[in-house]
């Protein structure tokens, strides 16, 4: 992720990326040297000491999140954080508190929302497109914790792990889309995998699994790999979500649907320059990503003519570039997700583990 930040910064023209924080001063430095980034250093203190250093991204895994980033606000950056913004309601919460207190930035990493094609389907919503919504509904899909000898940092990284890591996002862009929120759910978490063969070495997400036996130690595994979930919306909307790690074939199927009383709509990120809209009584079409063709409200997450994609690269640089207006403008509209929404989806995340324990509907709480 990191490297996902750096690239897409450096697209926006007026930002610099000046240091760069490791697990080691070791692993800092080659990440450094293979972006050409001049500060590195092991110890993200070191950055949080220099008054040249006005922003702070925060790519490290889930559990350092709530530390790094009230270090961060309190050495007076304004921070942006990957997902999930913290280990517990109550962090993320007074996270959300010391941001308004020290008037900073904010955003938590909801880059799925920033799709021309997710913008324009919002946008269709809002303006009365597909009439009241009655069923929303999809899967998030992957197959990279395939095997037992698939390893992730992520496996370890508190109660949850599939819906934690992709649910959230798929939650988050339900609720973005459709204006409504999640009122409850009925969950179920499985792990397939009851033990799993960590390498000896770390290993990077992603990355092909090539090592030998004597170079895995068996842990046992506590965290999903698989959830599927009924949910209440608003005050009539119904739906359905399934998330899986462990989905041979599907490297990252995000996939929603949108059904109401006038038409619907259908979006996947694999082919995120297409939209489908269902009909009724007249026959369905595909939507190619066109600005001049797209609802005015959605055109500004547009930077290249029709028939040129726009992917997952360009949702991080389109997230940056308004947030860091609000950065150098604290009048500037808060267009992107915040930590307030990253809370947001940590209440949704708490009320999914509630029901998957006592096998029952659960509550979002606000």
């Amino acid at each position: 992720m990191g490297r996902v930040h750096t690239e897409a910064l450096r697209r926006l023209g007026n930002v610099e990326v000046i240091g760069v924080a490791g697990r080691t001063a070791e692993a800092a430095r080659k990440f450094a040297d293979n972006l050409g980034i001049e500060r590195a250093t092991g110890n993200y203190q070191d950055l949080l000491a220099d008054a040249d250093v006005r922003v702070v991204h925060i790519c490290a895994p889930n559990d350092l999140h709530y530390a790094m980033a009230n270090a961060a606000m309190q050495a007076g950056k304004h921070v942006l954080c990957e997902k999930p913004l913290a280990s517990t309601v109550a962090e993320a919460s007074s996270m959300v508190a010391l941001a308004k207190q020290k008037g900073l930035a904010n955003c938590t990493l909801y880059n799925v929302r920033a799709y021309p094609q997710v913008q324009n389907m919002r946008r269709m919503c809002e303006a009365g497109e597909f009439g009241d919504i009655y069923v929303v509904q999809g899967t998030y899909s992957q197959d990279w914790l395939l095997y037992d000898t698939d390893w992730n940092w992520r496996i370890e990284q508190g109660p949850s792990r599939t819906f934690a890591d992709i649910g959230t996002h798929w939650c988050d862009l339900a609720e973005h889309i459709t204006g409504q929120r999640i009122t409850s759910v009925c969950a179920d978490l499985h792990t397939f995998h009851k033990t799993r063969k960590k390498p000896k070495h770390s290993v990077e997400t992603f990355a092909g699994k090539t090592l030998q036996p004597n170079e895995y130690d068996e842990v046992a595994i506590t965290s999903e790999d698989f959830g599927a979930m009924m949910f209440a919306m608003g005050d009539n909307t119904r739906g359905s979500l399934t998330v899986s790690q462990v989905s041979g074939g599907r490297k990252n199927r995000l996939f929603i649907e949108i059904f109401g009383s006038k038409a619907s709509a259908a979006w996947t990120g694999e082919a995120p320059d297409d939209l489908w809209i269902g009909h009724r009584n007249a026959p369905n079409e595909i939507q190619i990503k066109d600005p001049v063709l797209m609802r005015p409200e959605a055109r500004s997450y547009t930077d290249l003519p029709g028939g040129h994609s726009e992917g997952y690269p360009d949702t991080f640089k389109q997230i940056f570039r308004r947030f860091y207006k609000r950065v150098m403008d604290a009048k500037a509209p808060v267009d992107y997700p915040t930590f307030e929404d990253g809370v947001r989806q940590m209440r949704v995340l708490d009320a999914v583990l509630e029901s998957s324990q006592k096998k029952a509907w659960a509550t979002v709480q606000d």
